[in-house]
C-alpha cells in the first residue's frame, strides 16, 4: 500500500486504495455501517485510522440528506442551570453521533432569531429552544421546512409544538404560599428582565397570583426586576431594604439573584433568616453550601434536557405523530434561609 506525500490530506480515495476497496464500500461503512458486513467495515476503519482520514462534513450531509448536527440556543452559560443542561444534552447526542452547536441569546428574542438562522444556515438537522419566547415567524420558517424543534424550560407550549418542561406560575405560587404559611406578609420579589422572558414573567404572574389569592397587597416597588449577575441582585436589594416599610421575606427569579440578596443583608447587618427570609429558584450546587443554606425551588435540568434530546433524536429516526409536551416535576427545598417573620416568632414563643 503506498503512503500519502508528507503534510498531504488523505480522500476517500485514499482510503479505498489503502483498503484494497471501492469508494462506494468507503463511503458506505462510513455513513451507513449496518450496510457493510463487519469484517469489511473493520479493514475500512483501519484504513482509515492508518491515513487519518476525516470525512468532509458537506460531503456527507449531500450524501445523507442530513448533516448530523443539531441546534441548541440558550441564553447564557454564565449561569450554571444551563451548562448543566448542555451538558446533558451532548451526552445524550453524542450517544447517538450527533454533534451540538450551541448559540446563545443573551435574553434578547432578535439576537435568538439571528443565531437560529445561522445554525439552520449550518444545516442543523433539529432545533432546541430555551422556553416559548420565539418570534412567531421564526417557528412558522421552522414548520415550514418540515424541521423538528423542541421548547425546554416552559410548559405547556402552544398546541402543535413539542415541550419538555415544567409551570413557572404554579412553581412561584408554591414558593409564596410556603411563605404565606409561615406568616409572612410583606413579600417582595427579585425578578429577571421579563422582556423577552416567558419564564420570568411566569414567575411574576405567580407572585401576583398567590398574593392575589390570599388578599395580600403588593405595592408596585416591592417588585424590582434585574440583570441575572451579583452586582444587579445586591443592588436591587439594596432597594428593598431601603423601602419605608422593608420586606420580611423576599422570593428571587433564580438562585443567582438570590445569592446576590443574601450577600446584602449580610454586608448590612440583616440577619437571615431571623429579619429576612429569601428563597430562589434552580437549585444550583453552591446553594444547599451557602451559610444560611438557600431555601430554593429544585429543576431537575439534566433529566429535562435528556428528554428533549430523546425527543429531537426521536423525529430524526422517523419517529411522528403528536409533538410531545412533557411536564416534569419540580419541587420546593426547604433550608435554613426561611423562617416564620420576627413578629410571629415573638407570638409563637408568647
Amino acid at each position: 500500500m503506498s503512503a500519502n506525500p508528507p503534510n498531504s490530506t488523505p480522500t476517500v480515495e485514499d482510503v479505498a486504495r489503502e483498503a484494497g476497496v471501492s469508494t462506494a464500500t468507503v463511503s458506505r461503512a462510513l455513513n451507513r455501517p449496518d450496510s457493510v458486513r463487519p469484517a469489511l467495515r473493520d479493514q475500512v476503519l483501519a484504513a482509515v485510522e492508518r491515513l487519518g482520514y476525516v470525512a468532509h462534513a458537506g460531503a456527507r450531509a449531500l450524501s445523507l440528506r442530513r448533516s448530523g448536527t443539531v441546534g441548541v440556543i440558550v441564553p447564557t452559560i454564565d449561569n450554571a442551570i444551563f451548562a448543566r443542561g448542555m451538558q446533558a444534552f451532548q451526552h445524550r447526542m453524542a450517544a447517538s453521533s450527533h454533534l451540538v452547536l450551541l448559540a446563545f441569546s443573551d435574553y434578547d428574542a432578535a439576537q435568538e432569531d439571528a443565531q437560529a438562522q445561522a445554525l439552520l444556515a449550518r444545516g442543523v438537522d433539529a432545533l432546541a429552544f430555551t422556553g416559548l419566547s420565539q418570534r412567531p415567524a421564526l417557528l412558522l420558517r421552522l414548520a415550514q421546512r418540515g424541521l423538528p424543534w423542541v421548547h425546554t424550560g416552559a410548559f405547556p407550549a402552544p398546541a402543535g409544538t413539542a415541550c419538555v418542561g415544567f409551570r413557572n406560575r404554579a412553581a412561584m405560587v408554591r414558593v409564596v404560599t410556603y411563605l404565606l404559611d409561615l406568616g409572612h406578609r410583606r413579600i417582595a420579589m427579585l425578578a429577571g428582565i421579563t422582556a423577552d422572558n416567558d419564564r420570568a414573567a411566569e414567575r411574576v404572574a405567580g407572585l401576583r397570583e398567590a398574593l392575589a389569592e390570599a388578599g395580600v397587597g403588593l405595592p408596585a416597588a416591592a417588585v424590582v426586576e434585574a440583570p441575572y449577575n451579583l452586582q444587579a441582585a445586591r443592588e436591587a436589594m439594596r432597594a428593598l431594604l431601603a423601602a419605608p416599610s422593608p420586606p420580611t421575606a423576599v422570593v428571587c427569579g433564580n438562585d443567582v439573584l438570590a445569592w446576590g440578596a443574601l450577600l446584602e443583608c449580610q454586608a448590612q447587618g440583616v440577619d437571615v433568616p431571623g429579619a429576612m427570609s429569601i428563597v430562589g429558584f434552580d437549585d444550583l450546587e453552591l446553594s444547599r453550601h451557602l451559610r444560611p443554606a438557600l431555601t430554593t425551588v429544585h429543576v431537575p435540568t439534566e433529566h429535562m434536557w435528556t428528554l428533549a434530546a430523546d425527543y429531537l433524536l426521536g423525529r430524526l429516526d422517523g419517529q411522528v405523530g403528536v409533538p410531545m409536551q412533557k411536564e416534569i416535576d419540580i419541587e420546593l427545598v426547604v433550608r435554613g434561609s426561611t423562617a416564620p417573620p420576627p413578629g410571629r416568632r415573638r407570638s409563637a414563643r408568647g
